[in-house]
């Protein structure tokens, strides 16, 4: 795999000239006439697409429509909250609401089914299709009935990724999918567009997951994609089947990129005529001269079976490399948990070697990733015949929708796997993010799914819980299920694989799925459960800022899971206050009780009383302060809480990573920088200032207060560099902060207090 150093420009889709060589020369040698940059930039697939959406007339600054929107049952339900308390009378836009999260309704009582009556009734009243737990996940399900070539799809999940199929998809926090459903725009400056060039074909026993890691591994800590969108290009490309680059294409939310989009063929053209959509597609290549702002170069046929070790999916390495290493690599991974864990638990990898192999105890084949028909059937043919055994080591696969389940039940491939002593299970995202298969205590589980994130897997740090999980590709989990849970890669074994044509059977969908045709109807009455909450009152910004600095997070990089984990607390993502109780639970336990400490400040200024009376910590905090600022007090002064990371946000579009600290009292995060824009844009669409720190230049310590003069007006104005005090008994210790790149727009909802504020002020 190569990276350039810089952009590169590809001729006719198939030939690169790197910008360092003379390359405007070698161009017109190539195609006998001149094209500059700017004119190549206008010729990538992703810049028409964009254009095409594009509603500002300024492609410097754009505000994009989509097409369609979609969400799943941790999500749709704040969302609608949202655009219900904005003035929703109709989804403007086809929406669909998926239940492939809390479809087990395992905790909470009714809350999980209240949710999906909620949704059920919200897509009756307000025109949009509704999909029942169960039937399939939510990216599955737009795959195959939403996507469409050139078209654009938001989603309030991260892994909104459709771009083997020509659309341009992305992940965001659910206030950027209720700018939508207000007739708002999603407003972004014109990202980068990096190429990825593909060649020569892979090898058999390889899949995409392990070209994913590969990929994932070459660029995520040195940034090289984040924000940008990708376009995969090249002769490699055709070597592909459609669900080879679906499952590909589904991982690069992992890179930090902001999007995805492929070229297209008749393989992609099979794919829609087989799901009875053939109108929806369309060709899509690069222009004849394309510039991209980088470029990745991937031979095919060099990729080896990969595994991603705990605890990310850069954590990359051959399974070749870790069976030749086995007790160095397990043992820098046992060194990364002290800090990825905290020292909070004796995490151990190293006595998963047995007679000199790796022994692992629980294999999953699962969602958006892994459960597509290609990969369980490559499953099925390589266990066939074999046995998962009869010791520790399990086997389970989820298909990724029942049309796909009802497919391998015809051709055999579900009982070939059963036969094994596997479980086949319906369609659910739970092994993704913590809900479904939660191995023992010391528990280590390969998974072809998207996330190995600390705790993603569903044990419990603040319980002394502790298991892992490794990406693998399908192929080499079955692999190694035939070994009876030995490391092993599929190019080891020699394997017939029938490669079976696929089925799509529309049949289910019709039977199951509410489609209002986009006809809504007011008569109906929104069902609500007793834990739909709605979202509480929220104050505008204050002129003046007393933050109290209530988490310190040193990790290089902070998860959304571990800002709100993930598992049974999403039951209560229809409840804020309920869910708040959640928030850093496994990082900070403290966090939680601090946050409300504070908060009884400003709680107090909002009634009209006295903040100092309901907080007494912050009184010698304001005497300090007004020594400086005599002026600052009643009308003029809010108080709150902030935490610092150091690049918090990678991992989920989840909103409530951010709207839990609002509820909490959150007015900011100070950061060395945001590991992804759709957590910043989470931070401003709830009224929270996205600080930003130099790296290295930390003036306060966990608990101090800060004093933020005038942050109202550094906000109106625009101030690059924003004036901070750390409080330090009598004395105000100076140091700046700034907020970034933001839009008239963002800086609006910040001062209003939140997004539901600014359009209720519209």
């Amino acid at each position: 795999m190569k990276l350039f150093d810089k952009g590169a420009y590809l001729i006719g889709g198939t030939e690169i000239i790197d910008e360092t060589t003379d390359a405007q020369a070698a161009i017109q040698a190539k195609t006998g006439k001149a094209v500059s940059k700017e004119a190549a930039k206008e010729q990538t697939i992703a810049y028409g697409i964009l254009k095409d959406h594009n509603t500002s007339g300024n492609m410097e600054n754009l505000q994009i429509k989509f097409d369609k929107l979609t969400s799943h049952d941790i999500t749709f339900v704040g969302i609608i909250q949202t655009a219900r308390a904005s003035g929703l009378e109709k989804f403007p836009i086809p929406y669909v609401l998926t239940n492939c999260h809390n479809s087990l309704c395992a905790v909470g009582g009714t809350i999980n089914e209240d949710d999906h009556m909620f949704g059920l009734s919200c897509a009756k009243r307000y025109g949009g299709i509704y999909v029942p737990p169960h039937q399939a996940v939510i990216h599955q399900f737009a795959r195959e009935m939403l996507a469409a070539g050139g078209k654009m799809i938001l989603g309030s999940d991260s892994h909104t990724r459709y771009g083997a199929l020509g659309t341009m998809a992305m992940g965001e926090g659910g206030p950027e999918l209720v700018k939508q459903l207000l007739n708002r725009t999603y407003d972004i400056a014109m990202p980068g567009v990096v190429g990825v060039y593909l060649k020569g074909k892979p090898q058999i026993g390889v899949g995409p997951q392990d070209v994913a890691l590969a990929l994932i591994g070459a660029v995520f800590a040195n940034g090289y994609v984040k924000n940008k969108v990708l376009e995969f290009v090249g002769p490699g490309v055709s070597n592909l089947s459609a669900d080879f680059r679906i499952g590909i294409d589904v991982m690069t939310t992992e890179t930090t990129c902001l999007s995805s989009i492929w070229q297209t063929d008749n393989e992609i053209k099979d794919f829609y005529d087989i799901h009875g959509r053939v109108e929806d597609y369309k060709e899509l290549n690069p222009g004849e001269v394309a510039y991209y702002d980088g470029m990745i170069e991937i031979d095919l046929g060099e990729i080896k079976p990969m595994i991603a070790m705990p605890f990310h999916p850069s954590n990359a390495y051959t399974i070749e490399e870790v069976n030749a290493n086995l007790m160095d690599i397990l043992a820098d991974c046992e060194k990364k948990a002290l800090v990825s864990l905290d020292g909070a638990v004796d995490f151990k990898l190293t006595d998963k070697v047995r007679d000199g192999k790796l022994y692992v105890d629980q294999g999953i084949i699962a969602g958006c990733a892994g459960g597509g028909f290609e990969n369980i059937c490559a499953a099925a043919d390589i266990l066939k015949g074999a046995s998962i055994g009869s010791d520790e080591f399990t086997l389970s696969v989820y298909p990724a929708s029942m049309p796909i389940y009802m497919e391998l039940v015809k051709n055999g491939s579900a009982a070939t796997l059963m036969e094994t002593g596997a479980i086949l299970k319906t369609a659910f995202c739970g092994p993704c993010f913590g809900a479904g298969d939660t191995p023992a205590n010391n528990g280590f589980s390969i998974r072809h799914s998207t996330r190995n994130f600390p705790n993603r897997e569903g044990s419990k740090l603040q319980s002394g819980q502790i298991a892992s999980v490794a990406l693998m590709d399908a192929r080499s989990i079955a692999a190694t299920a035939a070994n009876k849970g030995y490391l092993t890669p599929a190019t080891d074994l020699d394997v017939n694989y029938a490669n079976p044509k696929y089925f799509f059977d529309k049949k289910i969908y019709e039977n199951r799925v509410f489609d209002s045709k986009g006809v809504a109807d007011s008569s109906v009455e929104v069902k609500f459960g007793p834990n739909i909450k709605d979202w509480p009152k929220m104050s505008p910004l204050p002129e003046n800022l007393v933050l109290k600095v209530v988490s310190e997070i040193h990790d290089p990089v902070t998860t959304t899971d571990e800002l709100i984990p993930s598992g049974e607390t999403s039951s209560y993502r229809s409840n804020p206050l309920g869910l708040a109780e959640f928030t850093l639970s496994r990082k900070d336990p403290a966090y939680v009780g601090k946050a409300k400490e504070i908060q009884k400040a400003q709680k107090a200024v909002e009634a009209g009383s006295c903040p100092l009376e309901a907080f007494e910590e912050v009184k010698p905090v304001m005497e300090t302060i007004r020594k400086t600022y005599p002026d600052v007090g009643e009308g003029n002064i809010g108080f709150g809480s902030t935490i610092f990371a150091v690049k918090p946000g990678d991992g989920s579009a989840r909103e409530q990573a951010a709207s839990c600290q609002k509820v909490l009292g959150g007015w900011a995060n100070i950061a060395n920088e945001y590991a992804t824009k759709r957590y910043r844009s989470n931070l401003i669409n709830w009224g929270m200032l996205p600080f930003l720190i130099k790296e290295g230049d930390l003036p306060f310590e966990n608990y101090d207060y800060l004093f933020v003069p005038g942050i109202r007006k550094a906000v109106e104005d625009k101030t690059e560099e924003i004036k901070v005090y750390v409080i330090k008994g009598d004395e105000m210790n100076e140091f700046t902060v700034s907020l970034g790149d933001m839009t008239d727009d963002e800086r609006d909802i910040i001062l209003k207090g939140c997004l539901i504020n600014y359009y209720r002020s519209k």
